[in-house]
């Protein structure tokens, strides 16, 4: 099986229920083609680098998703270039460092989660560090 992943961008003047609603045509036309989803990221609205259809910012999501074919990539493309909702999306074959990469992502591995823990662990150590400097003295 191969895997693969789809980002866009959706039009941030849509309101949520219509939103998801795009995300879940895209989601249910690749379940419709016999391809397993492996994960839908929400990655929210962020700010674009430069204005695309006179918008400044964009709702991010990424559908990574299996198959045996890349059949259904032509045919999702064509929909996603005819949507007015969607202003940007990138469609990527994924290896098997892309997919080792993204489960460790969804784990906590990689990313902010795991920045955080990180952080929580040194502020501790140096909390016990300075506990130990207390009794020597």
């Amino acid at each position: 099986m191969r895997n693969y992943e789809v980002t866009f961008i959706v039009d941030p003047t849509l309101s949520s229920d219509e939103v998801k609603a795009t995300v879940q045509k895209y989601a249910d036309m690749l379940t419709a083609s016999g391809y397993d989803i492996v994960h839908i990221d929400e990655m929210g609205l962020r700010q674009l680098a430069y204005d695309i259809k006179k918008r400044h910012s964009g709702v991010y999501f990424c559908i990574e998703y299996k198959g045996n074919d890349g059949q259904v990539i032509d045919k999702m493309e064509l929909a996603l270039r005819r949507d007015d909702k969607i202003l940007r999306f990138l469609t990527v074959a994924l290896d098997k460092f892309g997919v080792k990469y993204n489960e460790d992502k969804r784990a906590g591995k990689i990313g902010k989660k795991n920045r955080e823990a990180i952080l929580a662990k040194k502020k501790n150590d140096e909390d016990l560090d300075d506990a130990a400097d207390a009794d020597l003295a």
